[in-house]
């Protein structure tokens, strides 16, 4: 089979659009209980690992109060403020017509990994879901993806399949090396979600509609930076974004793709 599979996502920022959502859960965590008002880049900085992992970093004596004062107001607000992005249903179905297997894993808790695939109902589209209620490591520790590839039956070749033998014998793919067509691929829109990927041996493709920038992803060393649904599935069908050979990475291409987003607002990297 030429391009990948299984093909597995985030979520927050790669499936469902729940920037404003999170960005105004932490700022309204953060005004009640510390008092103070916190820049974005600061607040969102851990976004991609779990939520009380966040609010350990942003305090660690008050973080179970951030963590409860978070998620209280992002449960009463989480329907009015989640969204879906232009042109995710349509690569789902493509992809699901085309025969892949395809996932999710985030490092969300599993009531609210449900919670948004009610808003937006997508879940139809998924042979597996892991949330951070299904694993003791969570993102960027490969277990939750390795889980995840057992779950949909092993990886159908190159670097991943290396997870149908046992996680213990799952490698981080050889840097430099090109990204092995017809394995798995992981699709994130955060660093940790890149590093993830890496180290459970799988190929990795950066989405531009999440909240982190070209820069913060690019250092993390994605094979792949797409603008838009429709440029990843080039990827995930053929292996290359649209102008690139097969398997010629993001930094061996001399043009890369376009980092202007698709319509819509930006999404956010997963959070609980």
């Amino acid at each position: 089979m030429r391009g990948f599979d299984p093909v597995i996502f985030d979520l927050d920022g790669t499936v469902v659009d729940t920037v404003e959502l999170i960005r105004d859960s932490f700022h309204h965590a953060v005004r009640t209980v510390l008092g103070r008002d916190m820049p974005d880049h600061q607040l969102l900085a851990g976004v991609g690992q779990p939520l009380m992992t966040q609010m350990r970093r942003l305090s660690e004596k008050h973080a179970q109060e951030l963590y409860d004062v978070y998620r209280e107001y992002n449960h009463r607000r989480h329907d009015e403020l989640v969204r879906g992005y232009e042109g995710v249903q349509e690569l789902l179905e493509a992809l699901r017509a085309s025969g892949r297997r395809l996932g999710i894993v985030t490092s969300k808790s599993r009531d609210t990994t449900e919670m948004a695939l009610r808003a937006v109902p997508l879940g139809e589209y998924f042979d597996a879901v892991v949330t951070a209620s299904d694993s003791e490591a969570h993102k960027p520790a490969p277990e939750p993806l390795l889980l995840c590839l057992e779950r949909l039956g092993g990886a159908a070749s190159g670097a991943g399949a290396r997870a149908t033998q046992g996680r213990e014998t799952a490698r981080p793919r050889r840097e430099g090396a090109p990204p092995a067509s017809g394995g798995p691929i992981y699709v994130g829109d955060s660093p940790v979600d890149i590093i993830a990927g890496r180290a459970a041996g799988m190929t990795t493709a950066a989405v531009d509609w999440g909240v982190f920038g070209r820069e913060e992803l690019m250092a993390a060393g994605p094979d792949f930076y797409v603008a838009t649904p429709v440029e990843l599935l080039a990827v995930c069908l053929d292996g290359a974004a649209p102008g690139r050979p097969a398997g010629e990475t993001v930094d061996e291409a001399s043009s890369a793709v376009a980092t202007a987003a698709p319509e819509g607002a930006p999404g956010e990297g997963a959070s609980s």
